[in-house]
C-alpha cells in the first residue's frame, strides 16, 4: 500500500477500542483531512485486511461505519467511493458558522434578510424590546447549500450585512457584551416546499432537519429566537450521554 493516503493508519489490537471502529476512525481522518480526496476508491477490502492483520469480515464492518456516517458508498463491482462527507453538529450552543470553520468547511453567508422593525405581537411577551432585528441567512459550503437561517434578535443589539457574512451571529453578540445564560431547543424534521427547496438547492418534499432556539441572557431576557432549517443529506445533529450511575 506504498503511497495510500491510508497506509499510516495504525490498529493497537491490545485496545479496548473495537478493531473495526479504529479501521474506520483513522478512514474518517483521512476523508475529512482531505488526504483521502472525495471521488477517489478506497484500497480494497482484500488488501486492507492483509495490511493491518485484519479479518475480512472486520474490514467489512468498518466500511459499513462509513457507510451509515455518509462519507463512503459501495458500488458492486466498481468499489468504495468517497462522498462529500455531511457536517456533524453537537448538540451545544454554538454558531453553525464558526462549527463548520472548525470543520474546515469554509463557509459562506448570504443575508436575505436584514431589518429592524417593531416587535410583532406574537413576540412581545418574549422579548423586552421594543425593536427586534429580523434576520434571514443562507449558509453554504464549498459544496452548496447548507442551512436556511430564521433568527428574531432584541433591538438592542447592532449587526450589518457585511458583519453577518463574516462572523457567525454568537461571536458579534458576545463582541456586543451579550452573555449567554441558558438556550431551550428543539430539533426535528419536516419536508421542504417549494420556496425553502429553491432555496437550499434540493428537490421539493426532500428531507429537512429544523432547530428552533430561545436564547436568554444573563439577566432572564431573551435575547434570540431561531428558526433553522438544514438539508438532511448533508448535516447531522450529535449529543453525548453520560452513563456513569445508570
Amino acid at each position: 500500500m506504498s503511497g495510500d493516503p491510508l497506509a499510516g493508519i495504525r490498529i493497537d489490537k491490545s485496545s479496548p477500542i473495537p478493531l473495526y471502529h479504529q479501521l474506520a476512525t483513522g478512514i474518517e481522518a483521512a476523508i475529512r483531512s482531505g488526504a483521502q480526496p472525495v471521488g477517489s476508491y478506497l484500497t480494497n477490502e482484500i488488501d486492507l485486511a492483509r495490511h493491518y492483520g485484519l479479518s475480512r469480515p472486520t474490514v467489512r464492518q468498518a466500511i459499513g461505519e462509513l457507510v451509515n456516517a455518509g462519507l463512503v458508498t459501495r458500488q458492486r463491482g466498481v468499489g468504495t467511493r468517497v462522498v462529500n462527507p455531511s457536517i456533524v453538529r453537537p448538540v451545544a450552543l454554538t454558531s453553525l458558522f464558526d462549527d463548520l470553520q472548525k470543520a474546515g468547511a469554509e463557509p459562506t453567508t448570504q443575508v436575505l434578510k436584514l431589518q429592524l422593525v417593531k416587535t410583532p405581537p406574537e413576540l412581545r411577551e418574549s422579548f423586552a424590546t421594543s425593536r427586534v432585528w429580523e434576520l434571514e441567512r443562507l449558509r453554504s459550503t464549498a459544496d452548496g447549500p447548507l442551512a436556511l437561517m430564521h433568527n428574531w434578535v432584541a433591538g438592542d443589539k447592532e449587526f450589518t450585512a457585511d458583519a453577518l457574512e463574516s462572523e457567525g451571529l454568537y461571536a458579534l453578540l458576545r463582541a456586543q457584551g451579550a452573555g449567554f445564560d441558558q438556550a431551550v431547543q428543539r430539533i426535528g424534521a419536516e419536508n421542504a416546499t417549494k420556496a425553502t427547496a429553491t432555496r437550499l438547492g434540493c428537490r421539493s418534499g426532500a428531507a429537512l432537519l429544523t432547530m428552533q432556539r430561545m436564547t436568554y441572557e444573563l439577566s432572564g431576557a431573551l435575547l434570540e429566537i431561531g428558526d433553522h432549517k438544514y438539508r438532511a443529506d448533508r448535516y447531522s445533529f450529535e449529543s453525548s450521554i453520560r452513563t456513569s450511575g445508570m
